[in-house]
């Protein structure tokens, strides 16, 4: 029998983020310069007594688009003002230590002169003025840091050469690529990486993480100081620690009794490049051997946490060797024993930062459900997993971060959507949360609202796919549609804000955002992540035809008759594939940093271990016919709808040659288009001033063809 396209669609909740009530159609629109200076929060710490909470706000100047971090103090009890805290420098990181100290990254100056990026000190946060004191002075910039329990010791981690037994200071900076005498840099045989993510490596040089005592001023004791990661020689680390490029204090954690630290790292040689296999290393504070604790498992051993009590490690594993995108369960190992077991297995999501509850009985954590990111609790005993609904937007969870259980049974959190950036707030699970930050709400408050509409359709082989609608709240009129595809692919566009692919800042220029988490995604099981691979134009393209035309039979204010797509990564790949393989559908594309030769690029990225695995674990030269399959560039011959083209010359992912050839092929088919290069950007558009440039180039793009029959004007 055949049944409607409505009757296959499955209306999920409907709700827009709180704003002021009755937005009146003469407010301003979101505008891209509004998202580039809006102010950012950083890093959030709550004290050990739960009376005090600190943050980091990025701010940027509207004029001059220059950035600059702010350290903020904001009482939990009474109603108390936040304050500023005075820092000379950029500041970041802030962390509580047992004694309610507050300290911080900063590259303030020391003694009236340029230190680089030290450890900072406030021993008496409460007080007004704070005065805050260098608790570091290497020669070295600190990457990060992470304080003992027992406030004694402090873990730095920085770039070091590999033989340097300081943290910093050593007359060789341990780069072993530069012979001489020519500027040339040579990689010698069993080089890993030889450039990754946005920098070309230099072998010899690595993070590395040391211990120090701190003394009684408060100060680094630089007699007392170990490097955590073994001789070289005789079965110690050599690799990065934390983990480059994304690796942070998240998977740095001292041991209980304050004597060791566990770090998570990865071996760097010449499989590096083709190598999921991090592990978790127990290094004793004395400079002593590190032990391998997870070299049973080929595959990701992440994110430890120390119970209160010393006895478990939780940490988070994959189970496949060379697989970025495995499901992440939760793992507890007894230190006394050895033996460890999968606590979550059962579970099918993919867990997050782990975080002990005080009494030792449970693990907090993190993971992707369902367009939302919601904390979990996880019970120790049983591994049963219980949702905690902490956001203030009832049946809404948006994405919840920075979670910190404090000793009353309530929470600080953040919380941000698709419609506003993250806040600070505090409440218990199920209650009724509070704001304790104000840094973007009452600015946005001034622009037209947007509403985000959840939904769910039959797609591929029949599976619910979810997606979302984003458009101008009191607007009547047909709206142009723009089909938004994120990247990964295993990823999710979610319920949740990002300076860089906006939905908000989109739809606010008049537009319908339909964004769909076609097969791939996560948050939806493991099952359904896994779908995506070596099928990358084929389940993943169904969803999207699929989709967009149930948000239009959905909603019939979304013209998908007068619509444009847009995406970057895996999303700038659809697109180069839609050109060859939906391309009537389109009046515009927009494709940034997006393969377009599955050959070119199995030869150019740098983590090979990601381009492998999505062609069925082999390389090309063993299995070609798997790249050319879902190869873009086999259908430039029916190439035909615009298309900008956006790519950066520091882009290691995706090379920005990838972008060149596709901008060749579009000329050589005559078909309209533009070509932007950043050449001081990665994979991402981080500067404020490309990120203005970035949104301009593509709303101009979208308005030429959308709204002005594809002429100039």
């Amino acid at each position: 029998m055949k049944t409607s396209l409505l009757s296959h669609i499955a209306l999920a909740v409907a709700v827009a983020a709180p704003l002021p009530a009755a937005a009146a159609p003469s407010r301003t629109p979101f505008s891209a310069q509004d998202l580039v200076t809006l102010n950012r929060l950083g890093g959030v710490a709550a004290s050990p007594d739960g009376t005090l909470v600190a943050y980091t706000v990025t701010v940027t100047d509207a004029a001059t688009y220059k950035r600059s971090t702010q350290l903020w103090l904001r009482p939990l009890g009474a109603k108390a003002p936040a304050r500023q805290v005075p820092v000379e420098g950029s500041v970041s990181d802030p962390a509580f230590g047992p004694d309610g100290s507050l300290f911080f990254l900063s590259d303030s100056k020391q003694n009236g002169k340029d230190a680089g990026t030290q450890v900072w000190k406030i021993s008496q946060p409460t007080t007004a003025p704070a005065s805050a004191v260098a608790v570091t002075s290497f020669k070295s910039d600190v990457n990060g840091f992470k304080l003992s329990p027992d406030g004694t010791h402090i873990a730095v981690w920085g770039d070091i050469a590999r033989t340097c037994p300081t943290f910093g200071g050593c007359e060789s900076d341990g780069n072993a690529s530069l012979p001489g005498p020519g500027t040339g840099r040579l990689y010698k045989d069993g080089t890993g990486f030889v450039r990754h993510w946005d920098a070309w490596e230099t072998p010899g040089n690595y993070s590395r993480i040391f211990a120090y005592a701190l003394g009684a001023d408060g100060r680094v004791n630089t007699d007392t100081g170990h490097a955590l990661d073994g001789d070289a020689v005789n079965g110690g680390l050599v690799g990065d620690a934390p983990n480059k490029p994304f690796g942070d204090g998240g998977d740095v954690a001292w041991s209980a009794d304050s004597k060791a630290v566990i770090y998570a790292a990865r071996q760097a040689d010449r499989d590096e490049p083709r190598s999921t296999n991090l592990d978790l290393w127990w290094a004793p504070i004395d400079g002593s051997t590190p032990r391998n604790l997870t070299a049973a498992n080929k595959a990701t051993d992440a994110g430890p946490a120390v119970s209160p009590d010393g006895r478990w490690l939780a940490y988070v594993a994959m189970a496949r060797p060379t697989y970025e995108a495995d499901r992440l369960v939760v793992h507890l190992l007894d230190l006394k024993s050895g033996q460890s077991r999968a606590l979550t297995e059962g579970w099918d999501r993919s867990a997050g930062s782990l975080q002990w509850t005080a009494d030792g009985k449970a693990l907090l954590a993190s993971a992707e459900d369902v367009l939302d990111t919601p904390a979990f609790r996880i019970d120790v005993a049983t591994g049963r997993v219980t949702r905690l609904a902490l956001s203030p937007v009832k049946g809404r969870e948006g994405h919840i971060g920075n979670l910190t259980a404090l000793k009353d049974g309530r929470f600080v959190f953040t919380r941000d959507s698709i419609e506003a950036p993250a806040e600070i707030y505090i409440g218990k699970p199920g209650g009724k949360a509070s704001a304790l930050t104000d840094l973007a709400t009452s600015a946005l408050a001034s622009r037209a609202p947007v509403t985000t509409r959840r939904f769910s359709f039959k797609g591929a082989n029949g599976d619910t796919v979810w997606g979302q609608i984003t458009k101008p709240a009191n607007s009547t009129d047909k709206l142009p549609g723009i089909l938004y595809v994120h990247g990964g692919p295993q990823g999710s566009f979610n319920d949740s804000w990002s300076s860089r692919w906006n939905p908000r800042v989109v739809a606010s220029q008049g537009y319908a955002v339909v964004s769909i988490d076609f097969h791939g995604s996560t948050g939806y099981g493991q099952a359904f992540t896994d779908a995506i691979s070596n099928d990358w134009g084929g389940k993943p393209l169904e969803d999207l035809q699929k989709g967009f035309a149930a948000a239009a039979a959905l909603d019939p204010q979304v013209d998908d008759a007068n619509a444009c797509a847009m995406g970057a990564s895996y999303g700038g790949y659809m697109m180069n594939w839609i050109e060859g393989n939906w391309a009537d559908k389109f009046r515009c594309i927009v494709q940034h940093d997006g393969v377009f030769d599955a050959r070119a690029m199995a030869y150019e990225t740098d983590e090979l271990w990601f381009d492998e695995w999505e062609h069925g674990q082999k390389n090309y030269v063993q299995d070609p016919a798997a790249f050319e399959k879902w190869n873009p560039v086999n259908h430039v011959g029916q190439w035909k709808t615009p298309m900008l083209v956006i790519t950066s010359e520091k882009d290691f992912r995706i090379p920005y040659t990838q972008g060149l050839a596709a901008f060749t092929a579009l000329q050589t088919m005559k078909v309209p288009s533009e070509l932007l290069v950043f050449p001081d950007e990665n994979h991402w558009v981080l500067k404020a001033r490309n990120s203005l440039q970035w949104h301009q180039t593509v709303f101009h793009w979208l308005d030429r063809w959308l709204r002005k029959d594809g002429k100039e004007g």
